[in-house]
C-alpha cells in the first residue's frame, strides 16, 4: 500500500476556495502601481509599511483605487500585465468605472 499524501493535501487545499486578485494602487505623488495578490489587504499593507514594492516605497502612502477578483492565478496575473500595458487615460477609466472597490470614498468615480 502505497502514502497518498499528495493526493489528499490536494483534496484539503481545494475546501478552502481562495480568489486572486488584480489591483491598482494611488499613489501619493498621483502615479498608479498596478499588481496582482491572493490576500489583498496584506499586500496594501506591505506596500504601506515599505516592503510591498520598490516603485511604491518612496510613494506611500498608497491606496486602493480599484481591484477585480479572479479564480486563478495566472488569470490575475494575465490581467496585471494587460493593465499595465494600458496608457493612464485607460486605467482612469478603468478607476472611474467604479470596478470593485468596496470602499470607495465618496465622489470616486461615481460621478
Amino acid at each position: 500500500m502505497g502514502f497518498t499524501g499528495e493526493k489528499r493535501y490536494n483534496t484539503v487545499m481545494s475546501e478552502k476556495k481562495q480568489f486572486c486578485y488584480t489591483y491598482i494602487l494611488r499613489c501619493s505623488d498621483g502615479t498608479y502601481y498596478t499588481g496582482w495578490t491572493n490576500d489583498l489587504e496584506k499586500r496594501i499593507a506591505s506596500h504601506n509599511d515599505g516592503s510591498g514594492s520598490k516603485y511604491t516605497r518612496a510613494r506611500r502612502p498608497v491606496a486602493l483605487a480599484y481591484y477585480e477578483t479572479y479564480e486563478t492565478k495566472e488569470e490575475a496575473m494575465r490581467r496585471e500585465w494587460q493593465i499595465k500595458h494600458l496608457p493612464r487615460a485607460e486605467k482612469q477609466k478603468l478607476i472611474d468605472s467604479g470596478g470593485n472597490v468596496e470602499a470607495a470614498a465618496p465622489g470616486n468615480g461615481s460621478e
